[in-house]
């Protein structure tokens, strides 16, 4: 009898700790996976036998059990490939290791693994027949893991320029399934990918100077951003809505190297190649309208996330608003409030953060002219009513701003350099404005709490009238109510102001007026 360990990492933001316990016994031969392996881990063992073959070992002809330890947790892909083929070699004698290797030793609380070298590494990758190591989804929460744990990681050489981001990481690539033999060994030196410098600087190629005309609706994008609040733009065809939402990003602070830490490995557990040029870019998804509600929050078998995590710190613009479909938009409420999306399914629960900004841009019609003084609408109002209440009130409540965009004349679209500002000089008042907000709460302005608001956004006696007078006016919700108050807030952020004034509350009062549709 004879029992090897290897160490190896699960999928998913949390990319737990996978012991791969391989042991051989007398009896008929055999390969068994235990430990809730999926049909892609079942499959490994056809995969392991060709490439111990073709890398010259021999397969034992013995009874071989491999345990994924915890039992309980669902194993899933290729990713444990390296690990069980390196188990097989160590337990049947045919990889002996290099006690020379020197341990990792970063705290003087860290366990010495000098008189097990193989304790200190941890294996991630998918096997081919031939022997060679090929890329896996998901490598940088591994990388993050595996970094706490003070471990060397190794994986197959198209990972490595990813798993290289995360800083303090010792990381080896390798090729081959001999490559990591012949190291484990002591006969090489595996590649070390280089690390490149992560400058933090976002490098866009639009600007919000490509926009001319639309002060409006660049002021309410410049509140947005300073607050992180949603937005919706109701207006015809052509105006500029998806131009605005586009900038959006570009006023936006860069993340923090723990946001940005977040963000990639959400792209990466998605499929999605993370390097230094796009660490640090906030995300802008542009789900398409026939997205099912699947696609939008996350899910399948084993739940991975869906396009609002990808917005995660940055931007989903919803184009087209009214015509996705209403059980589509109804499954946002609960992440617009929370910030955060919990998904079930029998095999496996998950949950990923969804702290994103909406931006949202809808027709006033289907024909997209109802109201515009430059063209003529074709719609009935039967069918303007029809289109306009495919948005429920709690959904419309959920969003803080709602603003016109009406059709550009040509005098707009004249450059006024006057009126015409960068992204940056923009950006500047941006960052100003949340440093006030996150000295205050540590958190921008529209992830106030009730307690919060009162103490923040405190109005005075004549302002309080005000308020309640419009709330009466509009039939606003207790929600809008708050809302309306953590807007104003915002706005006399930018003007640098400690308390709400009059102007600062109309002001918020304005981006609620098309609250409901006419």
């Amino acid at each position: 009898m004879s029992l090897s360990v290897v160490y190896s990492r699960a999928g998913g933001l949390e990319a737990p700790l996978v012991t791969v316990e391989v042991l051989l016994t007398n009896g008929l031969p055999s390969l068994g996976i235990v430990g809730l392996p999926e049909t892609a881990v079942k499959e490994s063992k056809d995969r392991v036998r060709g490439a111990i073959i073709n890398s010259h070992f021999e397969f034992p002809v013995r009874r071989i059990t491999i345990n994924l330890a915890p039992a309980d947790l669902p194993k899933e892909g290729g990713r444990f490939d390296l690990a069980i083929a390196l188990g097989i070699l160590l337990s049947s004698k045919q990889l002996e290791l290099s006690y020379d290797t020197k341990p990792i030793v970063k705290t003087s609380e860290q366990e010495n693994r000098h008189h097990n070298p193989v304790e200190q590494y941890e294996f991630v990758g998918e096997l081919a027949l031939s022997g060679e190591l090929r890329a896996v989804d998901g490598i940088l929460p591994i990388a993050i893991q595996a970094n706490k744990n003070n471990r060397i990681l190794i994986v197959p050489e198209d990972n490595g320029i990813e798993a290289s981001l995360i800083k303090g990481l010792t990381v080896y690539t390798a090729k081959h399934l001999l490559d990591v033999c012949a190291f484990l060994k002591g006969e090489i030196e595996l590649n070390q990918p280089e690390k490149k410098k992560i400058t933090g600087q976002e490098l866009y190629s639009i600007c919000m100077s490509d926009i001319y005309g639309q002060q409006n609706a660049k002021r309410a994008l410049e509140i947005a951003a300073a607050g992180q609040h949603s937005l919706l733009m109701k207006g015809p065809p052509g105006t500029g809505k998806t131009m605005l939402a586009s900038r959006l990003v570009t006023i936006l602070p860069n993340m923090s190297d723990d946001e940005a830490e977040e963000v990639a490995a959400i792209r990466s557990i998605c499929g999605e190649r993370v390097n230094s040029d796009n660490w640090s870019i906030r995300s802008f998804r542009v789900p398409h309208h026939t997205a099912s509600g699947v696609a939008l929050v996350g899910g399948g078998s084993y739940p991975k996330p869906g396009e609002i995590s990808l917005a995660h710190h940055g931007v989903l613009f919803m184009d087209e608003l009214p015509e996705f479909s209403q059980k589509v938009l109804e499954v946002l409420r609960e992440p617009l409030e929370s910030g955060r999306i919990a998904i079930s399914r029998a095999a496996k629960k998950a949950e990923f953060p969804a702290s994103f900004q909406l931006i949202a841009a809808m027709n006033p019609c289907p024909c997209g002219y109802w109201g515009d003084s430059h063209n003529t609408c074709r719609c009935t109002s039967e069918q303007v009513q029809r289109y306009q209440n495919k948005l429920s009130g709690p959904f419309l409540d959920r969003i803080d701003m709602h603003i016109e965009v009406p059709a550009v004349s040509h005098h707009d679209l004249q450059q006024n350099s006057n009126l015409i500002e960068s992204s940056n000089a923009v950006k500047k008042r941006v960052i100003n404005a949340q440093e006030r907000q996150k000295s205050r709460r540590n958190h921008c302005n529209a992830h106030l709490s009730n307690k919060e608001i009162e103490e923040d956004c405190h109005l005075s006696e004549s302002n309080q009238k005000v308020l309640e007078k419009t709330m009466k006016k509009m039939k606003l919700s207790a929600r809008a109510y708050h809302r309306i108050l953590k807007l104003a807030r915002t706005i006399a952020d930018l003007d640098n102001c400690k308390e709400i004034q009059l102007h600062h509350l109309t002001e918020s009062i304005g981006y609620r007026k098309i609250d409901h549709f006419q």
